[in-house]
């Protein structure tokens, strides 16, 4: 009766989760068509040799719902459009600026990760400001720090004055992410004599 039990459970748990697959892939599905049909419309293209835009958004999207054990997400995104009068110099800039707002965005998770760490009293609110404070200072040091970022979407369209628009979306790993915060935090920490290593590493999850 027992292993009938076990197995009863199994199955369900196997269903639920075949389901919620199925829901989600409707989801992106959807979603992705309704995107590309929108950046089509604004004139929008890929070049030859690339995903098709339907697929490069379905890409993203799925990577959006990518998660760890610890239901964390696996990935940190960035955004940018730039300008050139070519190609290869408007991707080349509109790269640049996503690696920097990427940089933003693990800024905004680790600080939310410390007001998680202080929350649950575990760390004191003065370790939490200077952790804060240097993550926050620190853009372009974990800017610079950032590389073999994924790029999940990439197209372009021709403006009015037959320049290249090109906008990027990309991708990097959370733990990767977390790993360049600790190098770098540390190291300004060191050189402003604040030894907070601990505590670092516990709001990183090292």
């Amino acid at each position: 009766m027992k292993k009938m039990l076990i197995l009863a459970m199994t199955f369900v748990m196997a269903c639920s989760s075949v389901m919620a697959q199925t829901e989600l892939n409707s989801r992106v599905d959807k979603t992705t068509m309704k995107e590309a049909k929108r950046l089509r419309k604004e004139g929008w293209d890929v070049k030859p040799g690339l995903l098709p835009l339907e697929k490069q958004l379905e890409k993203s999207f799925i990577m959006q719902y990518e998660y760890d054990e610890e239901m964390n997400p696996l990935y940190i995104f960035g955004s940018a459009m730039a300008v050139g009068a070519n190609y290869d110099a408007a991707k080349t800039a509109a790269m640049s600026l996503a690696i920097t707002d990427l940089a933003g965005h693990i800024q905004t998770d680790v600080t939310a990760l410390v007001e998680n760490t202080v929350a649950n009293k575990e760390l004191s609110a003065g370790d939490a400001t200077s952790i804060t404070e240097t993550v926050m200072t620190s853009q372009s040091l974990i800017s610079q720090s950032i590389s073999r970022v994924i790029t999940v979407v990439e197209c372009y369209r021709i403006n009015e004055k037959n320049n290249n628009e090109v906008q990027v979306r990309v991708a990097y790993k959370s733990e990767m992410a977390r790993a360049i915060v600790r190098r770098v935090v540390r190291q300004q920490l060191e050189e402003q004599g604040i030894d907070l290593h601990e505590q670092l590493d516990k709001v990183l999850g090292f």
